[in-house]
């Protein structure tokens, strides 16, 4: 009796492990067809990002000039894109861990001079129909716009704070980390040279 069970075992044990292994083959094989399409997705999805929020064409490709620092932990991104060889914005990936929600992530377009020309929020994970207007709120046109404001290093803030950016109505936290990330990307921006990265020595 007990060589029987100890059989029963071992067949179990092999049954599964085959069925792990099969299972295990099965996920890899689909990682593998879908690796390069999701990447791929991703890419289009942050150049269309980098478009939108920009003061008109260009003829480069940012992403191959970007450039990157660290700020508060975290990568910050920019991607200058230039017309006939003359910077005409930045796009600037930035976030801010302050969110009612936790994190988000919003790509934001400098003018050369500093000031917003626009944005696109690319992880916003707040409130359904009170943080979410993020999407829109800030744009042109909308109560909250921050176009053409130029944050500098000294930053923006809500009205609530003393600034004169609206928040959006009954999402004071969303709106704050909106800014917030607005003014680290702008304040990285600020103190080094959009075509290469590199601090200004000089300003």
């Amino acid at each position: 009796m007990a060589k029987k069970l100890e059989s029963n075992f071992i067949n179990m044990v092999v049954v599964l492990f085959c069925i792990s292994l099969i299972a295990s083959a099965g996920v890899g094989y689909m990682y593998t067809l879908t690796e390069k399409p999701i990447a791929k997705a991703a890419q289009q999805k942050q150049q269309e990002a980098i478009r939108s929020v920009m003061p008109g064409k260009f003829d480069n490709d940012p992403a191959q000039e970007k450039w990157s620092k660290e700020v508060d932990g975290k990568i910050l991104e920019f991607y200058p894109a230039k017309s006939h060889g003359e910077l005409i914005g930045t796009a600037v990936k930035t976030f801010s861990n302050n969110g009612f929600n936790g994190y988000i992530e919003i790509m934001v377009g400098f003018k050369p001079d500093g000031s917003i020309h626009d944005y696109s929020a690319l992880v916003n994970k707040e409130t359904p129909g009170l943080g979410s207007k993020m999407n829109f709120w800030f744009r042109e046109g909308n109560p909250g716009s921050v176009k053409g404001k130029t944050p500098g290093k000294s930053g923006l803030k809500v009205r609530k704070d003393g600034g004169d950016v609206d928040a959006i109505t009954a999402a004071t936290i969303s709106s704050r980390a909106f800014v917030d990330a607005i003014n680290r990307a702008a304040a990285a921006l600020e103190g080094a040279d959009a075509t290469s990265g590199a601090t200004q020595q000089n300003k």
